[in-house]
């Protein structure tokens, strides 16, 4: 069984896997030159995340545990999906800040959940939460 610090690091990087995925996708859909270049930021902080939840799982004796098969194509399907009809700028950023509203409750849910985690974990899991709230009120601006 898993401890709770193994549990909090595979949540900040299948979380931050799913932003690197999704991110992914979405930018070859994006045509605003503004917001597909604010999504490459996001995504490159995603990635910092999923990286340093890596490390962290590896250097204490983990494997990471990423995202099932069946949650990946979930993902995508549900991407192209929302997307299939409605390619605009603010449609792709509701998607997203509900995507990231999502990440917040979880985040929030699993601090109090493993609130005796290491401190360097619990610091890590505060970081992403406050990442995902930030990409929200930026988000807003493009809806």
């Amino acid at each position: 069984m898993m401890d709770g610090n193994a549990e909090l690091l595979n949540f900040v990087y299948q979380n931050s896997q799913m932003g690197v995925d999704t991110l992914d996708q979405l930018s070859t859909i994006v045509k605003d030159q503004e917001f597909k270049d604010y999504l490459k930021k996001q995504y490159e902080g995603y990635l910092d995340f999923h990286k340093e939840a890596r490390e962290k799982l590896l250097e204490s004796g983990h494997d990471e545990k990423g995202l099932s098969a069946f949650e990946k194509i979930k993902t995508y399907l549900m991407v192209n999906m929302q997307t299939l009809t409605d390619q605009s700028t603010s449609h792709i950023a509701q998607m997203l800040i509900t995507g990231s509203s999502m990440g917040v409750t979880d985040a929030i849910k699993k601090e109090k959940e493993y609130k005796d985690a290491r401190k360097d974990i619990l610091a890590l899991m505060e970081k992403l939460r406050k990442y995902e709230e930030k990409n929200i009120e930026k988000l807003k601006e493009f809806l």
